[in-house]
């Protein structure tokens, strides 16, 4: 019999938000010790095949996790000994606050959040597996067809709705600006949830929106939305954006479990390249009708998290502001599962 699939909103003590991006260290003297020790195996309930056997993995109910869900509906990680509830929490920022406080195991966050979190000392975190990278037609720059902005020239006094400051999105949108010779400086930035995002762009409340999918084809479709610039070209151009992470307090005590997570992850997202066995579940848990489905454009999946790749967003963040140092990811690094 195939597994159910898990799903839980994030309880509410859970919902304290990460300033920037990181959480401090005096709200991480209350709540680290919670969930965060691993313990022997009676206490942690591993199961001889790994030391837990019972993981709560943060998520968002978006595109980026068809290969997580996908696992969990073939049974691959029983296959493994591992029992896993996604559990849906309101942002990125938001599950990597929860799995530094010990309500999650391993979280789902873009990797600005994990990098942020890293350089400022709030926490000591690992990439357990890559997740997601960018590509073509899947995060633009969009306006609506009576704005006037047509180049990314014309966007420079302008305001553009983001997801939210300090995020992913806002990185995106600086850099793609700059690469065209735009100075970003003079942008207003609109932190607007994308789901109302096409809205936003119809009522003319924003010049324009850094949109994803499969709010991308919602706009295009529902509000005449146009593309101004794609953010997956020059030096974005397969950027990665998200990935999987845990504390590396967790890693260390559970090397096991983190490689059968990997294990099965790298199964998953090989299976993920073939669109047709991840479509059918995008309107379950991403909550997209089966015709929005069917034409989204997808990021391309990965599972492997590779230090040179990687590497580039943290380069990224320090080069906009984001962070004030150096962050050397390959230590970061999970080390992969034995052959």
């Amino acid at each position: 019999m195939s597994p159910a699939l898990a799903h839980r909103s994030l309880p509410r003590r859970s919902l304290f938000r990460l300033a920037g991006g990181a959480v401090t260290a005096g709200a991480l003297l209350g709540t680290s010790g919670c969930g965060l020790l691993g313990g022997s195996q009676a206490e942690s309930g591993g199961n001889g095949q790994v030391e837990k056997a019972n993981l709560r993995v943060g998520a968002l109910p978006i595109n980026d996790l068809a290969p997580l869900h996908l696992a969990v509906r073939n049974g691959y990680f029983q296959q493994e000994g591992l029992t896993v509830e996604i559990v849906n929490a309101p942002d990125g920022s938001a599950a990597l606050n929860s799995t530094i406080g010990g309500d999650f195991d391993i979280t789902y966050s873009s990797y600005v959040p994990f990098f942020a979190a890293q350089a400022s000392g709030a926490a000591q975190l690992k990439i357990v597996a890559d997740c997601a990278a960018a590509a073509p037609n899947t995060t633009v720059i969009m306006t609506s067809p009576g704005s006037g902005v047509r180049t990314p020239q014309n966007l420079e006094g302008k305001t553009i709705a983001v997801s939210g400051p300090n995020t992913i999105t806002e990185l995106l949108v600086k850099a793609t600006l700059n690469a065209y010779g735009v100075n970003y400086s003079k942008v207003k930035l609109s932190p607007t949830p994308f789901i109302t995002m096409p809205a936003a762009l119809q009522q003319r409340r924003v010049d324009a929106a850094i949109v994803t999918e499969p709010f991308l084809t919602l706009a295009a479709r529902n509000s005449g939305a146009v593309p101004v610039v794609d953010t997956d070209t020059g030096p974005l151009e397969d950027l990665p954006l998200t990935g999987y992470g845990a504390t590396a307090k967790f890693c260390e005590e559970h090397p096991k479990t983190i490689a059968a997570f990997q294990r099965v992850m790298d199964r998953a997202v090989a299976e993920a390249q073939d669109r047709s066995k991840i479509e059918p579940l995008l309107p379950e848990f991403a909550k997209i009708d089966k015709e929005t489905a069917a034409i989204i454009t997808l990021l391309k999946f990965n599972s492997r998290a590779d230090a040179t790749r990687l590497q580039r967003v943290p380069r990224l963040m320090k080069d906009f502001g984001f962070i004030n140092t150096d962050i050397d990811v390959a230590s970061m690094i999970a080390a992969p599962p034995q052959a």
